[in-house]
């Protein structure tokens, strides 16, 4: 099967991952991720049904949008990708616009918009709530049309929520599978990307996921869990089975210096 990439770019997003994660997702009717993000594992898996969670609104808005009235939305948001919208004062203008909106539909189209334009498609809010990404200054911008009908489609199996993760790991049941990306743990305290929507996954939320996950396993739900490989990490989830995977990491415009990364794919199963 082809991979499919998402529409979105997303800072720590698994599609170069992808093939990796879905080698150690078990089977199940019912796959769960209570950190969907762009959605890159949903959409390179074959299960029957998803429930795809994410504490911010506005991705979780923008989906459901697109789930169920994608020929007008991708009709809608492709006006806004100009070459006259590709200049920094139409940027700051729009930008502006999106975080004073209470519209949920211009909302969403902005928020694509934003991703799109935004530099490395980063998804910050300051404290008061508001979208603060600089201009990202690209030559070109691409309209991701084609991208966007293929979520749409799949879409239709999954139920999208915006809700907590220790909520959404709750709904699971027999049959489920869970599938969390959590925001990493730092590897340094300049790399800390845990704000990239206004409330922080802390520490103790760290430690509480892995406590959710092996309480699952119990219940004979498997969780597969994604993170940095650190010492802190290899002691929260001593109690799954932990694989290795290599990758590269980059938060830079022109993808220069990207450094191998060692991640941990942890198996929670029974």
């Amino acid at each position: 099967m082809k991979k499919q990439r998402a529409f979105l770019k997303w800072a720590g997003g698994k599609y170069s991952l992808v093939d990796k994660i879905v080698k150690h997702l078990p089977d199940g009717d019912l796959l769960i991720e209570p950190f969907v993000g762009a959605g890159s594992v949903f959409l390179n898996t074959n299960y029957k049904r998803y429930i795809l969670a994410d504490i911010n609104k506005d991705l979780i808005s923008l989906f459901n949008f697109i789930k169920n009235k994608p020929q007008k939305f991708i009709e809608d948001a492709k006006l806004l990708f100009t070459e006259q919208n590709n200049q920094a004062e139409a940027f700051y203008e729009l930008r502006d616009h999106f975080n004073h909106s209470k519209n949920p539909y211009q909302r969403a189209l902005l928020f694509l918009y934003l991703n799109r334009h935004c530099y490395n498609g980063l998804c910050r809010y300051n404290s008061s709530g508001e979208f603060n990404v600089p201009f990202g200054q690209y030559h070109n911008v691409y309209f991701p049309e084609k991208e966007l009908f293929a979520f749409s489609e799949k879409a239709q199996r999954a139920e999208f929520i915006c809700a907590p993760y220790h909520q959404v790991m709750n709904k699971a049941q027999k049959g489920s599978v869970v599938y969390c990306d959590p925001p990493y743990m730092p590897l340094s305290q300049s790399a800390n990307f845990t704000t990239y929507y206004s409330i922080n996954f802390t520490i103790h939320d760290q430690k509480h996921l892995a406590h959710i996950a092996l309480k699952l396993s119990k219940q004979e739900i498997p969780v597969l869990i994604s993170n940095h490989d650190t010492i802190h990490t290899r002691k929260w989830y001593k109690d799954a089975q932990l694989h290795l995977v290599e990758t590269r990491r980059s938060i830079s415009c022109d993808g220069q210096g990207r450094k191998k990364i060692d991640e941990l794919l942890a198996l929670y199963s029974y």
